[in-house]
């Protein structure tokens, strides 16, 4: 997806979060075990905030996070921050530099990526607390799902090294593509494509993703080949997204 795409993916979902949110800010979410609304909204606004001064910076702010003079107001506190996100966003562009947790890309445009699919999961979190909720883009969690494989889930895992974890292989599909995650001991590798698996997970785009980020149950999707492989793809899911 272009950075264009992503911001406006911000600017709609940031939107539907705040007017989702605007009402009984004590309601629990019943995705986010422990949380009210509040919660909910505050942290959406702290993680704007600390983009937005994570690219003002060029560097982590340090200490964080600060006192909020707007967390009494949280939903005004958040859209408030969400009009500055987007005005960081269009007033830079993809290869704008900006200080990330992720090495290889230090730039404007893996924050685009980020706060888009923060903000349409958490929208999804927001309208669960009132009982209903509306899918995800199809092409942004499309994106979505690879950006879960590739940027949380892959990885050295060796401070959580698992006996359990073998090599086991499972295929995940969605959206017209493929991804191959290898279950190894001390890391897990995500390549393009299926090849030989042990187990498949299916889905559309929305439910292959908030399935992903454990917001939907298993019967959201479809799973098929050694359940072992998918308890244990759902083990390493559940640390790589806390």
């Amino acid at each position: 997806m272009e950075y264009e795409a992503f911001v406006e993916h911000v600017r709609a979902d940031g939107q539907l979060f705040a007017d989702t949110a605007d009402g009984d800010i004590e309601a629990p979410v019943p995705t986010c075990p422990g949380w009210h609304v509040r919660d909910l909204v505050e942290h959406v606004a702290q993680v704007y905030e600390h983009k937005i001064e994570c690219t003002r910076l060029g560097k982590a702010p340090d200490p964080w996070p600060p006192e909020w003079p707007g967390a009494d107001d949280p939903v005004t506190w958040f859209r408030d921050a969400h009009g500055r996100l987007l005005a960081m966003f269009d007033e830079n562009d993809a290869a704008s530099p900006s200080a990330t947790w992720w090495p290889s890309d230090q730039t404007v445009g893996f924050w685009a990526r980020r706060m888009a699919q923060e903000t349409a999961v958490h929208r999804v979190d927001a309208e669960l607390s009132r009982g209903v909720s509306t899918p995800v883009d199809a092409a942004l969690a499309t994106d979505g799902v690879d950006e879960i494989l590739h940027i949380m889930l892959a990885g050295d895992w060796s401070d959580d090294a698992d006996d359990e974890m073998t090599g086991q292989r499972v295929a995940v599909k969605t959206g017209g593509r493929a991804w191959r995650v290898v279950l190894d001991r001390e890391a897990t590798t995500v390549s393009d494509g299926d090849g030989s698996v042990d187990a498949t997970v299916t889905g559309q785009p929305s439910d292959m993703l908030l399935w992903l980020w454990g917001r939907q149950p298993d019967d959201s999707v479809e799973m098929s080949g050694d359940r072992d492989a998918h308890r244990l793809m759902r083990t390493r899911l559940v640390m790589a997204t806390q």
